[in-house]
């Protein structure tokens, strides 16, 4: 075996993380086990050695034993946020960046940071850390890895919110913290872990010693498992020889013969029995070229049952099996090996030699395990449903053959006819050599033994007869015979050599053209253009792809275009597209479909499906191919995502920039309205007139300006809302003196209208900003007022609800239709078909902006129908606990 060489893909990772901060994650089974006090007590003990550490977060639930450990340690003030009226404490990244310490310290690395945060979690906190170069410990317990969060919820019947991606803990390094259940049960009912109410409910429920047994065993099996990658990686970084079984790694040897199936099954039954890691590797060697389309399929049956048993399958092209197991096994650094033991015939073991007792002898700190596979009765032989073409040679290759043996034999005379040469023979071997790599084995065979027979025929004495009178040219004709076999095997395994190499090199040309052919793609359609005529011309099949529309799922592109597809086609490309997993022929679901579709996803999201079938009704794609297939499909969903991304970009610049001028425009249509409107209400209210019927017209005038004045105040608002500009005050105010104040300014409106006002004397006052809030109540009395019934009551009440307070503004007319709550608060939103149709949209929206600035709840709903039928419209704003306030007693 070659020298081992350091793994690039494990440089490559050792690499990246040169300039990275290093990540150690405190693992623990359940809450309670001590991981944030172990954390703690390590960075203190750090912090007294010199090294800069500061702490980011630290969640001490009220323990006094972790409490303490923060003693002496600097720690980094939170940012304190605002969310529905709450105060929340968030780890500052902003100044941890700016501190930029050696170590910080993260507590609870699945947390969930507020909304309105830079990041959605935690962890996605620590990564950035990271990247700034800065080391970070921090604390996780096992059922918040994603991986294990069916298995956690199978037993505890609990499903954990807050997970991480396992690959956190690739790069991690990791410290157990443990203690027994019966030790953690304890302390819960001794109240270091919550509080006596909590602790009861606890052990009756998630910290049940069952429970906790199975997640103490979950954290050390994925810790072990962790340190066996990590050992791994720098194993093969350093080019470090030997097995390295700290664990078991189970490797099993599947073929096109009967009986991998049971090798497959068998190697996950010891797999789960060992609780290890396995995979299922096909050696590929120049045979595999000859393989009939039975056998292929029998391998290909192989190698998908190891997928689905939840192994990894690799293929790997070597000149023999025994060279490539080896090298698979060594790469891998397996420590049991499973291969099958079939029936052969004394002779093929004499000529070919036993695979399985050479892996024996030959493989050191390897496990075999030989399982036999031909002596079963039930066993199914792998049909040869053909054979595959030139197995015996080409017509053409015998008679090229033929035509140089026939050439070497005039040349030969013409020599002999110049003088006595001896060794005629040699140039026998010309013929052979030629044969053997241009056309194979038993082609170079066959010509060997022509070879043979002419050179007797024509220059061994009696010539023109197979007769040979001189026992020493016996001898000469079978060394010539043997050369001849013998360099025809060797020449022939040259050739099948540059096959296998030819065929490899053209499976990385092909991707990398087909990388560089994507690297020029700009749109959807040069996309589905290019992938189907690339495949379909690789693959030697049609090719389709379909992508998501209006109408369901449909056929965008095809190769060649009168490439079509059955309903049953459909259905299958359908089920491939919402399952985003393999559908049609060769997978698990609806086989019956000639084509063999795979979803084209990105970020785990199919976004299309690619179909692969062929004229002549054969499989769609063999073995062999596969790989490439895949590899071909994930840069095309690769380059498809970008595509659809930088469509999306480019939407989103269009609406940033409709927004921008939106906003300029009512910014400025608002401010410069406003003057003149206040000087024309301004000289309205001061003019005066004994005429009854000018007096009516100024009225008149008087009102339009005031309603014109609301509109251009509506617009000015809602350009502070969407600029963020809001930075309202909250003060205590009445309710009652609130909703008078609006309904005075609203009095020439309201005139025709009947206030039903219900507010009981010992609702409390609210909090609220009172300008944002008076334009709250202006916008919602005017909008019952203008979209209710002309002259319908207008009903304004407010009413305690458990320990908050709601206050309604409802109205009697058509209401808003169902479905249209929450539309009926977007900018310039008109619903069709309800009281909210017409105006500018503006009104509601403001409401809904104030309220939220505020830290308030608004939403809408249709009213009841009175005993008249009548329906119409309520509006509700909501007040929590902490915007009340009791008035003061005396």
């Amino acid at each position: 075996m070659n020298d081992p060489r350091p793994d690039p893909d494990a440089l490559l990772r050792a690499a990246a993380r040169e300039n990275r901060g290093r990540l150690k994650v405190f693992l623990g089974a359940a809450p309670g086990v001590g991981k944030t006090y172990e954390m703690l007590a390590e960075g203190a003990a750090l912090a007294r050695a010199g090294l800069d550490v500061v702490v980011g977060v630290a969640e001490t639930h009220g323990r006094a034993e972790t409490a303490a450990q923060l003693a002496g340690l600097e720690i980094v003030p939170l940012r304190r946020m605002a969310y529905q009226g709450h105060a929340l404490d968030e780890m500052d990244m902003d100044a941890i960046l700016e501190r930029r310490p050696a170590l910080v310290l993260v507590d609870e690395l699945a947390h969930t940071n507020a909304p309105g945060s830079r990041h959605d979690k935690r962890w996605q906190d620590v990564e950035e850390l990271l990247a700034a170069g800065i080391d970070v410990h921090s604390t996780l317990n096992i059922q918040h890895l994603e991986s294990l969060n069916d298995v956690v919820a199978s037993f505890t019947h609990v499903r954990v919110r807050e997970t991480l991606p396992d690959r956190m803990l690739e790069e991690a390094e990791l410290e157990i913290v443990d203690i027994p259940p019966d030790e953690l049960i304890e302390r819960l009912r001794q109240g270091k872990v919550y509080v006596p109410e909590e602790a009861t409910r606890a052990l009756g429920a998630f910290f049940s010693k069952s429970n906790l047994s199975a997640l103490r065993e979950l954290a050390l099996r994925r810790a072990a498992q962790a340190v066996d990658a990590q050992m791994l990686d720098y194993v093969r970084a350093h080019a470090m020889a030997g097995t390295w079984a700290a664990s078991d790694r189970l490797v099993v040897a599947v073929s096109e013969q009967p009986g991998s199936l049971e090798l497959v099954r068998a190697a996950k039954r010891m797999a789960d029995a060992l609780r290890a890691p396995w995979t299922a590797v096909h050696i590929e060697t120049p045979r595999s070229a000859r393989f009939s389309d039975g056998e292929n399929a029998a391998l290909a049956d192989a190698l998908h049952l190891a997928t689905q048993l939840g192994g990894q399958v690799a293929t790997l092209p070597a000149e023999t099996v025994l060279a490539g197991l080896q090298r698979f096994a060594a790469e891998a650094r397996a420590t049991q090996l499973i291969v099958g033991k079939s029936s052969r015939s004394r002779w093929f073991e004499l000529r070919h030699g036993s695979i399985v007792d050479r892996l024996v002898r030959e493989t050191q700190g390897l496990a075999v395990h030989v399982l036999p596979t031909g002596d079963n009765a039930a066993q199914t032989p792998v049909p040869r449903l053909s054979r595959p073409r030139g197995e015996w040679g080409s017509l053409s290759g015998y008679l090229v053959s033929f035509a140089l043996t026939a050439a070497v034999t005039l040349m030969g005379t013409q020599i002999l006819r110049t003088g006595n040469i001896s060794d005629l023979g040699l140039l026998y071997l010309l013929p052979v050599m030629v044969a053997a790599t241009r056309y194979g084995l038993r082609t170079g065979v066959v010509t060997g033994l022509l070879c043979s027979i002419g050179y007797n025929f024509f220059f061994i004495p009696p010539t023109h007869t197979l007769t040979i009178e001189d026992p020493r040219n016996i001898l000469t004709v079978l060394v010539l015979l043997g050369v001849a076999v013998v360099s025809s095997q060797l020449a022939a395994r040259v050739r099948a050599h540059a096959l296998q190499a030819q065929a490899s090199a053209a499976q990385n040309g092909a991707l990398a053209g087909f990388a560089r052919l994507l690297t020029g793609v700009r749109t959807v359609d040069d996309l589905g253009h290019l992938l189907c005529a690339e495949i379909g011309r690789l693959l030697a099949g049609n090719a389709v792809l379909l992508m998501p529309g209006d109408d369901g799922l449909s056929q965008r592109w095809s190769w060649p275009k009168e490439a079509h597809l059955e309903t049953l086609d459909l259905a299958a490309a359908t089920w491939a597209y919402d399952n985003n997993a393999p559908a049609g022929r060769g997978s698990d679901t609806l086989t019956a479909s000639e084509w063999l579709f795979h979803p084209l996803a990105a970020g785990g999201a199919a976004m299309g499906v690619f179909g692969l079938a062929r004229s002549d009704a054969r499989a769609p794609v063999r073995p062999d191919q596969l790989p490439l297939l895949l590899s071909l499909l994930d840069q095309a969903a690769l380059a498809l995502d970008r595509i659809l991304l930088e469509g999306q970009m480019a939407e989103l610049s269009q609406v940033r920039e409709r927004d921008r001028l939106r906003h300029a425009l009512l910014s400025s249509v608002s401010h410069d309205l406003r003057t003149p409107l206040t000087t024309i209400l301004g000289t309205l209210d001061a003019v005066r007139t004994t005429d009854p019927e000018q007096e009516e017209q100024m009225a008149a005038a008087r009102g339009e300006a005031e309603r014109l004045h609301r509109f251009v105040t509506n617009l000015l608002d809602m350009a502070r809302i969407e600029a963020g500009a809001l930075h309202g005050k909250a003060e205590p105010v009445d309710l009652e003196e609130a909703v008078s104040g609006a309904l005075h300014q609203l009095r020439a409106l309201l005139g025709g209208h009947r206030l039903d006002i219900a507010i009981a004397r010992d609702v409390p006052m609210v909090m609220v900003d009172p300008h944002l809030f008076h334009h709250c109540l202006t916008n919602l009395i005017e909008n019952a007022a203008k979209y209710g019934d002309p002259g319908g009551p207008i009903a304004i009440a407010a009413r305690r609800i458990g320990p908050g307070l709601e206050l309604t503004v409802a109205d009697r007319g058509p209401g808003i239709p169902p479905g249209e709550e929450e539309r009926i608060f977007e900018t310039f939103a008109r619903i069709e078909g309800s009281d909210r149709k017409g105006g500018t949209g503006l009104g509601l929206a403001i409401v809904r902006g104030f309220a939220l600035a505020m830290g308030l709840s608004v939403s809408a709903a249709a009213r009841p129908p009175d005993a008249d039928g009548k329906g119409g419209a309520c509006f509700t704003i909501r007040f929590d606990p902490a915007h009340l306030r009791e008035w003061p007693t005396i």
